[in-house]
């Protein structure tokens, strides 16, 4: 191993860290708004709006990331109707492309994730709830949805870290993030594996990071978690 190469190739690599972070959250951002319509519309009970909902995640759960990627980066620049459209500035252009291939995909899975979260809040709490007289609304801001927010967070964890991951086949569309430049670095020196291991540290540097914060927002939402407190602090509360 030649630790100068190393540093300098750790150096060229951390460039690209700022462009696969903003791809993984803004994917997980607004993938997350649609995620929660999603999951909505299929508890809704409604066909009109439950059967394209449950469509949508089945097409996008059952084809590679990388070929939706294609399909939007090359599949439709093929059609005029596109490309005279208001939309083509943006579909040109790969980082957009990439960020709108990245937001369906992940979308798909957390709609899993929220509509296993929303069916897990416990019914008897619920029912509790509408006792009290709560409106529908006040029943999800103030109970549903903070109960399910603690049984997500975990899978929500893992879909976030597989997207940082999956940020990487941004590169095969011309992407530099932290696999673009590294791969420019092997045609420049052919030495792979120096290169690789650098890439995959940064990886795994971002994901411990990642791991973490949801190791600390699920101790802090949770109570069960936390030791209760001393006799006499909670005698003077």
């Amino acid at each position: 191993m030649d630790i100068p190469f190393l540093y300098q190739t750790l150096l060229k690599l951390l460039t690209g860290v700022p462009l696969t972070l903003q791809l993984a959250v803004s994917s997980v951002a607004v993938g997350a708004i649609l995620a929660i319509i999603l999951a909505l519309a299929r508890l809704s009970g409604l066909r009109l709006l439950a059967r394209p909902a449950s469509f949508y995640v089945f097409v996008f759960r059952s084809t590679p990331l990388l070929v939706q990627i294609f399909l939007i980066y090359h599949g439709l620049g093929q059609f005029h109707a596109v490309r005279t459209s208001f939309l083509w500035p943006v579909l040109r252009e790969p980082y957009w492309c990439a960020l709108i291939a990245l937001t369906l995909n992940t979308a798909a899975y957390s709609s899993e994730i929220v509509r296993g979260a929303l069916l897990s809040v416990p019914p008897g709490q619920v029912e509790a709830a509408r006792a009290c007289g709560m409106s529908s609304f006040t029943l999800y801001r103030r109970i549903v949805f903070p109960l399910a927010l603690r049984h997500a967070l975990p899978g929500y964890g893992n879909e976030f870290i597989l997207m940082i991951k999956s940020t990487a086949l941004a590169s095969i569309i011309t992407l530099m993030e932290v696999t673009g430049l590294a791969a420019e670095l092997i045609s420049e020196s052919f030495r792979a594996i120096e290169i690789l291991i650098v890439a995959a540290a940064i990886y795994l540097f971002i994901n411990f990071v990642i791991t973490r914060l949801v190791q600390w927002a699920e101790y802090a939402l949770s109570a069960e978690l936390r030791p209760p407190p001393a006799p006499g602090k909670g005698a003077a509360l």
